[in-house]
């Protein structure tokens, strides 16, 4: 074989090559979940066992309404799905979500329609693969609220600080009254990247809504500096990653955190 056809078999290998790598990638690339979708949790760990669709947990309309921590510290729901072994049980001896969707303080397994019929509540929250109306329409709640970019394209810190939503951060009943504790001031956290802005760290904003419990010492231990992570654990979902682009802001804004000017 002389150089000619050599150069023109490796050509076409290459090309081929590229090809087959383009039809056949190894790699997934998710759909970016609608806004309305961002922070929905499916939970299952029975559902399907017992021959009922399993429930979709919107993150929006809770955190319109209340704090992290009241859920994941009072309530004591686990930071991941299915993570609390939640059985309708549970529910129906107002724990976990019972505690507030108990027919009172919000919808209970039953309602009374005309103060007559019975009617089943099981498809407002066992709703997944099905068509079911949701009792607030998102883009009609949400209308007005300061947008955002990513995520469920609404600025929640905005939106607290216009007053548009009131966050409540008690369960009566559950939650203990506690007194505010001295807030620790905002701090850098050093970029490991070249060229990427430090981050500046509020405590104020996350102490607002997740209180020190939902952080310390589980997450992040108390004393600063002492928990190593990069952003690789945080994409796997650990550290910041436990909120952040699950149910809080995703990682496409680098410069929310990465806020420090560089000189």
């Amino acid at each position: 074989m002389n150089r000619k056809v050599l150069i023109i078999a490796l050509l076409l290998f290459v090309f081929a090559s590229i090809g087959f790598a383009a039809t056949n990638n190894f790699g997934t690339k998710k759909r970016m979940p609608r806004p309305e979708e961002f922070g929905n949790v499916v939970i299952n760990n029975y559902s399907e066992k017992n021959n009922i669709a399993p429930v979709v947990f919107k993150h929006w309309v809770h955190r319109a309404k209340f704090t992290c921590r009241v859920c994941h510290v009072d309530l004591g729901f686990a930071m991941e799905a299915g993570g609390s072994d939640i059985k309708e049980a549970d529910n129906r001896n107002k724990l976990y979500c019972g505690s507030c969707h108990n027919g009172k303080d919000a919808f209970g397994p039953t309602s009374r329609e005309k103060l007559v019929t019975e009617v089943q509540n099981c498809e407002r929250c066992h709703s997944y693969g099905k068509e079911v109306k949701n009792q607030k329409d998102f883009n009609e709640y949400l209308k007005g609220f300061p947008q955002a970019r990513f995520g469920n394209r609404v600025d929640w810190m905005k939106a607290a600080d216009k007053n548009l939503i009131k966050l409540s951060d008690q369960v009566e009943g559950i939650s203990i009254k506690r007194q505010d504790i001295p807030r620790p001031k905002d701090f850098d956290i050093k970029s490991t990247i070249l060229g990427m802005p430090d981050i500046i760290f509020s405590h104020k904003i996350h102490a607002d809504i997740n209180g020190c419990e939902l952080c310390h010492p589980e997450i992040f231990g108390a004393k600063k500096g002492a928990t190593k992570y990069n952003m690789q654990d945080i994409f796997a979902g650990k550290y910041c990653g436990a909120c952040h682009a699950k149910v809080a802001f995703p990682f496409y804004d680098c410069q929310l955190c990465h806020l420090k000017e560089v000189y």
